[in-house]
């Protein structure tokens, strides 16, 4: 299978190399705009949230791919007989496989997280514990990257019947990211150790070997040239407190880029980050005291010159990012007024930024579950566009202009 694949994709490579090289002299790249949301499009309604994306001129929908630790995860039961193999009896990618559809016939790129570890792959521990052997995610991302290179037909018992298009090639998908928040609790656990005395930061020395697997599993050579594939690590949260002693330690952005570098993050294509607001009284524009370690839009530069001095000048991929409004959060929440206006602002920082590519909201539509849910949607819990739902129109038009001519 890896022997055809590379075969195949060679000969994809090819071609695609002299159309790039045909049309480099006037492509020129633009601020991918898209959504946060697998509520709506993963495990919801596609039926429903697909056209609404549409409408909505998104580019890119971003969705958690679960390895394990959730009832949409790939491979929750069992340990793979053939981990590299798609098609292993093991893996179940129904919804993926039905996302990946929905998302090629409305045009829109899709963003695969790969995201939690199985029960069986880390002693029976919770899924924000990372794996025991590291290859085993390499070998889910390597699976992940074949079965979505635009090259692969899913073997009939994993066909869905109800679907005609399900014994034709599944879209290609060519971005990922690398976990999500790993410096938070929520997402990887443990974030700090005591070793000889001292504690270490062991979230980033975790995640700089689950950022390698899966981008050594994504580029595999022995999956061929797949043109366009990218990974993103990273994908952290804004602001970290520091304290490893503290009942709910966390690391800051700052901090946690370093520490991976210092435990052997090697490569990576694009950095990913959260650079979400404190207080309802912070606009995009607003920038954090130094002192703080917080990241945000506003002092999202603080975040960029790390970058360069650690891994050159690699850029950047906001993946998720919003206000959520009120009265449906009283704590967190802005108008919707200001939720649009800070919307607007916040797109316009982004693709004024050379250096970031994309910028994702979050997210589609506000949880129904007011007391604990996101609030950011665009669209209320009962499907009322907010002033946001125009606001994110008219950016997603603005950034499709290549940024030269701008």
């Amino acid at each position: 299978m890896p022997q055809r694949l590379a075969l195949l994709a060679a000969l994809v490579a090819a071609v695609t190399g002299l159309c790039v090289s045909a049309s480099a002299a006037t492509k020129s790249s633009h601020l991918l705009v898209g959504i946060n949301d697998e509520a709506n499009t993963l495990y919801g309604n596609p039926g429903y949230a697909f056209p609404v994306l549409k409408e909505l001129h998104a580019q890119v929908l971003r969705v958690n791919l679960y390895w394990g630790g959730t009832q949409w995860a790939v491979a929750n039961d069992r340990r793979p007989a053939d981990p590299n193999d798609p098609g292993d009896r093991a893996y179940t990618w129904t919804l993926y496989d039905r996302l990946a559809r929905y998302a090629a016939q409305y045009n829109i790129k899709l963003l695969f997280s790969i995201l939690f570890t199985p029960s069986w792959a880390n002693g029976g521990k919770a899924r924000n514990t990372p794996p025991t052997d590291y290859k085993d995610l390499e070998n889910f991302a390597y699976a992940a990257a074949e079965r979505y290179s635009g090259l692969w037909t899913p073997p009939p018992w994993q066909r869905d019947p109800t679907n005609a298009t399900s014994d034709t090639p599944l879209p290609k998908v060519t971005m990922w990211t690398a976990w999500n928040e790993p410096n938070n609790p929520i997402w990887l656990t443990p974030q700090y150790k005591r070793v000889g005395g001292k504690w270490i930061v062991a979230s980033a020395q975790s995640y700089a070997k689950i950022c390698n697997a899966i981008y050594n599993g994504v580029h595999s050579p022995d999956l061929g040239p797949l043109p366009g594939e990218q990974v993103a690590c990273g994908v952290t949260g804004p602001r970290g407190n520091d304290s490893p002693a503290s009942t709910r330690p966390s690391v800051d952005p700052l901090t946690f880029l370093t520490q991976s570098k210092h435990y052997g993050l090697a490569r990576f294509d694009v950095w990913a980050h959260h650079p979400y607001y404190g207080k309802p009284s912070e606009s995009p524009l607003f920038k954090p005291p130094p002192g703080s370690r917080a990241v945000e839009l506003g002092n999202i530069g603080v975040l960029l010159s790390k970058l360069s001095s650690l891994y050159g000048p690699k850029h950047l991929w906001i993946t998720e990012y919003g206000y959520q409004t009120y009265p449906q959060d009283r704590v967190f929440g802005v108008t919707w007024a200001k939720q649009a206006l800070y919307l607007s602002q916040a797109f316009a920082l982004a693709r004024a930024n050379p250096r970031i590519d994309m910028m994702l909201w979050f997210m589609l539509k506000d949880d129904t579950n007011i007391s604990v849910g996101w609030q950011s949607g665009l669209l209320t819990s009962s499907g009322k566009k907010k002033p946001a739902f125009p606001a994110f129109v008219r950016a997603a038009l603005a950034s499709g202009v290549p940024k030269s001519v701008r």
